[in-house]
């Protein structure tokens, strides 16, 4: 776990780098709190918002009163004044705010010296942490998938007690920027220049930080973009991100692309969405068929009837009847959802209560974090 000090407004450019173990402090008076909390707590980065004399004064400090605790310094720009004054004070490295790389290193060595300081080892490579990732997927547009992927990720996050990274895979036509009023500063897009060799600070530094807990990897902006882009790099950024995360959860366009092939491919879990319509029925039907004939395992699928209530002249027996598999979560009708979507708060934290809420909430608790993980597939596919 991480402490970042750094106000509301500026703490979502530096989130991500620091991964998804993340508690904000917007003040050093919130964050010797945090610290006072938390005996075990061996790493605080303070952010450039944060005045100088008091970040010292803060330092200095807490290097008597605890001296496991590392402190790693963000200033706007670097100079030699700076770097004397924060050594002198105990800041264990100063980094640049526009450095992202190196922030993920120097907070890396500063817990490698906290762990010797207080004799606890670090993990190993191998043991690093192995998140879930879960797929959203509808065959036919309107169902309500990206909906259903933002506030499956809400519910995860679980207001910071999880890690959660929402991947925004329609490429073309992205909407979860918009659903969670992130702003696109960086997008998947500028991931190119990494492919083939994707690691943590290059994927930390595509993302944008959006709940605590939550943090998401948009779809780019520009039109062109999503031509760019190819599955590989999809491939990549989602080995890559589960060693950051708990959970993955990755939403589709409506099509069979090779990158969401690829997304299948890396996932534990399948949400396959539909709604109480023929032509949704249909589609759903074509893609377990698809699945089956990709040789993908029956027990990682979870169907989501999204709008089940919906009065249409088609019954469950008929719904079913088409299906032919279980339906894990009936998901009710509302116009308080597209209200929730424009107001760019997911419905599961604005209204937790609600019948949606409490539907997509006990479908993550039961079949999500419930279930074992289990791997999708285990050969993977070769995308040129």
């Amino acid at each position: 776990m991480t402490i970042l000090c750094e106000p509301a407004h500026r703490a979502g450019q530096l989130s991500p780098a620091l991964g998804g173990d993340v508690r904000a402090a917007r003040t050093l008076d919130e964050t010797s709190r945090l610290l006072a909390s938390d005996p075990n707590e061996t790493l605080v980065v303070v952010g450039s918002a944060i005045d100088l004399d008091r970040a010292l004064a803060f330092t200095a400090a807490l290097r008597i009163e605890r001296p496991a605790v590392g402190v790693v310094l963000v200033r706007d720009a670097l100079d030699i004044a700076v770097l004397t004054r924060a050594l002198r004070a105990g800041v264990r490295e100063v980094v640049a705010r526009d450095d992202l790389a190196a922030l993920v290193d120097a907070c890396t060595r500063s817990r490698a010296l906290s762990a010797q300081v207080t004799g606890v080892p670090q993990p190993r490579a191998d043991e690093r942490r192995q998140g879930q990732v879960l797929t959203v997927f509808a065959a036919k547009g309107g169902c309500g998938k990206t909906t259903l992927a933002v506030n499956l990720a809400a519910v995860l996050a679980a207001g910071g007690e999880r890690s959660v990274c929402l991947v925004d895979l329609d490429l073309a036509f992205g909407d979860v920027g918009i659903c969670l009023r992130a702003e696109p500063v960086r997008t998947i897009v500028h991931g190119l220049g990494m492919l083939g060799h994707v690691d943590v600070a290059g994927a930390s530094s595509l993302l944008t930080a959006c709940r605590p807990g939550l943090s998401a990897l948009l779809a780019p902006v520009e039109p062109g973009d999503a031509e760019r882009i190819p599955a590989a790099l999809v491939g990549e950024l989602l080995e890559v991100l589960p060693t950051m995360f708990d959970f993955v959860v990755v939403d589709t366009p409506s099509a069979f692309t090779e990158h969401v092939l690829a997304a299948m491919d890396a996932s534990h879990h399948h949400v396959l969405l539909t709604t109480p319509d023929v032509p949704a029925l249909k589609n759903l039907r074509v893609t377990l068929d698809m699945l089956d004939l990709l040789s993908y395992a029956h027990d990682i699928r979870s169907v989501v009837l999204n709008r089940s209530d919906a009065k249409v002249g088609l019954t469950m027996d008929d719904i079913e009847r088409v299906v032919r598999s279980d339906i894990r979560a009936h998901v009710p009708s509302s116009r308080d959802v597209p209200i929730s979507v424009n107001k760019g708060n997911p419905i599961v934290l604005d209204l937790p209560k609600h019948p949606v809420s409490e539907a997509i909430t006990r479908f993550a608790r039961e079949h999500v974090l419930a279930e074992p993980a289990v791997v999708a597939a285990k050969s993977k596919r070769w995308f040129r």
